[in-house]
């Protein structure tokens, strides 16, 4: 399996919480296809179809830190998703507002 970028690990944690790709290009300061483009190329190299299964594949590798792969047998109880501990990397050209 090919390394993933940080950009694309990234998008994959949104998905996995439930963001769309609009959603996480709001978040990431990039745009719904930019998104898309992380998300295909996270699929690729994960060598699956489509993001629920490039999700699983990562939650079962352990490439999704701070969040657990779905337990296999009902009853079991899932720890909460801690959204501030996931990155935010900065995007070029983005400047934050001026105190006015």
């Amino acid at each position: 399996m090919k390394p993933l970028t940080d950009r694309e690990l990234c998008c994959l944690q949104w998905a996995a919480v439930g963001k769309t790709s609009w959603e996480m290009g709001k978040i990431l300061g990039l745009s719904e296809r930019t998104v898309n483009f992380h998300i295909h190329n996270a699929c690729r190299k994960l060598g699956v179809h489509g993001r629920q299964a490039a999700i699983t594949v990562a939650l079962q590798a352990g490439l999704l830190p701070g969040l657990t792969a779905p337990a296999q047998s009902r009853g079991k109880t899932h720890r909460p998703v801690q959204l501030e501990s996931f990155p935010v990397p900065p995007s070029p050209g983005l400047q934050p507002a001026p105190d006015s």
